[in-house]
């Protein structure tokens, strides 16, 4: 882990006098979700008339920021995020929030190679423990590069950051410049989504997927926390984890004793994760506990450390895929959505791995605007992003069944698509393909009629 030297010994500082050291034009960076100040922000909200054009880095906003909620206009600070929480997406919306796009694995190198040193960095760490460390919990993600880019660095203490085993999720005080104590609230919990009809099928498929012995990578959401209820009672022994973001499925997964690490080629026994949010019982599982290890974002994200565990199965989840397999996943056409974080990253990842699968989900329909409207198209959105390019995407399942793309053809791959459709999209899908020469007329059927589940 590399050092900062900081100028001088830490000092214990207000919030107000820690404020009072931002400038106009700077460029500030609050971390990532759980590790962003709190009473720091408040206070520099309240310097707002003061300032003028005062950038802010940051990533999964937990909750409302002060600098945001006092300046609705953003005349005076500017918000830049590289994954968006619902939050950002209103933010987004009224046009005081940027996105930055990053593959999560590589910020580190961004910081290192690419970002000029920053101003100030202000994070939440839990109070520094006898040998001088402040550990900042469940989030490491890109810490340790901020904190070596840092021309100050500011940590706000609170007691209600969990202490956890880690590499780069700790900073020295030899490293602080100052010290500023925080109101130790509670931390932010994410609420998990209620489990449709919809998600239960996905995740028997899914589940029927995961043998014994297996390294999950799963995000949030219905359809993952299903996968994991019933993981907890299929029978599958000895699951691993390796993931960028610790859920409370995973949690309850660990908690039920079907993980347990043992298979696993790096680091055994261990759940690995870059961040992780949740509920307050996933905050008092992972405390003083040496089954976790919260890691650096480019440990837990880059292809080539993922694939040395054997038998990696992710699972994501995306927006709209094209006939020929692009996956969109985070865009409604130019409107930001979320991020592609670690999306492709574990995709390619799980792939090397041997013995890996990689699964990208979706419900076959959505609602927009009271249409009912397929997630499987011809063409993408006019400004969707293209999250998984079409030659990385290997398994695709919705609720009508399973398709593996690789190896496959342009009119093999839009058949597959097609038969994963909701069936009454699927006669439009497949005269689309003909009439823009992704189906030969050998393989055209003037309707289509076998609206069965597929697995391919």
């Amino acid at each position: 882990m590399s050092m900062r030297t900081a100028s001088a010994p830490a000092k214990t500082i207000s919030a107000a006098q820690a404020a009072a050291l931002v400038k106009s034009g700077d460029w500030l960076d609050y971390g990532a979700c759980l590790v962003e100040p709190d009473v720091f922000d408040q206070a520099l909200a309240a310097r707002a008339h003061e300032l003028t054009a005062v950038s802010i880095r940051s990533s999964l906003a937990t909750k409302p920021r002060a600098v945001l909620e006092c300046d609705p206009e953003g005349k005076h600070f500017h918000w830049f995020t590289w994954h968006y929480s619902a939050y950002e997406r209103a933010k987004s919306d009224a046009g005081i929030c940027y996105h930055m796009p990053p593959n999560l694995g590589e910020i580190d190198d961004y910081y290192r190679r690419f970002i000029d040193p920053i101003d100030l960095v202000a994070v939440k760490v839990r109070p520094a423990d006898a040998d001088g460390y402040f550990n900042a919990g469940l989030s490491s993600g890109w810490l340790r590069a901020i904190v070596e880019r840092a021309k100050t660095l500011i940590v706000e203490t609170s007691t209600a950051v969990p202490w956890v085993y880690g590499v780069g999720n700790a900073v020295h005080i030899s490293e602080v410049d100052y010290i500023i104590e925080g109101d130790n609230a509670p931390l932010a919990e994410l609420k998990n989504p209620a489990i449709s009809e919809v998600d239960r099928v996905i995740a028997r498929t899914l589940a029927a997927e995961v043998e014994d012995g297996a390294c999950l990578q799963i995000g949030i959401g219905g359809m993952p926390n299903a996968v994991c209820s019933l993981l907890r009672d299929s029978g599958v022994k000895d699951l691993g984890v390796h993931t960028e973001m610790l859920t409370d499925g995973l949690i309850e997964l660990y908690r039920a004793g079907v993980v347990t690490g043992a298979r696993k080629q790096l680091d055994p026994g261990k759940l690995v994760f870059t961040f992780g949010q949740g509920s307050r019982f996933m905050y008092e599982t992972v405390d003083r506990n040496p089954d976790m290890l919260c890691c650096d974002v480019a440990y837990t994200n880059l292809p080539h450390i993922i694939m040395q565990n054997h038998k990696v199965v992710s699972i994501n989840s995306t927006m709209q895929m094209d006939l020929q397999g692009q996956a969109a996943s985070e865009t409604d056409g130019h409107r930001h959505i979320s991020g592609a974080g670690g999306q492709l990253q574990f995709v390619r990842g799980a792939y090397a791995s041997r013995g890996g699968k990689s699964f990208l989900c979706m419900s076959s329909v959505f609602e927009k605007k009271g249409v009912r409207k397929s997630r499987i198209v011809l063409n993408l959105t006019p400004g969707n992003i293209v999250t998984t390019p079409r030659m990385d995407t290997m398994y695709v399942v919705t609720e009508y069944g399973m398709v593996n793309l690789k190896g496959k053809s342009v009119p093999d791959r839009a058949r597959a698509m097609i038969a994963l459709a909701h069936p009454d999209f699927r006669e439009e899908l497949e005269r689309q393909a003909f009439e823009n020469r992704l189906i030969p007329r050998a393989f055209y059927r003037s309707k289509a009629s076998d609206n069965s589940p597929v697995t391919v």
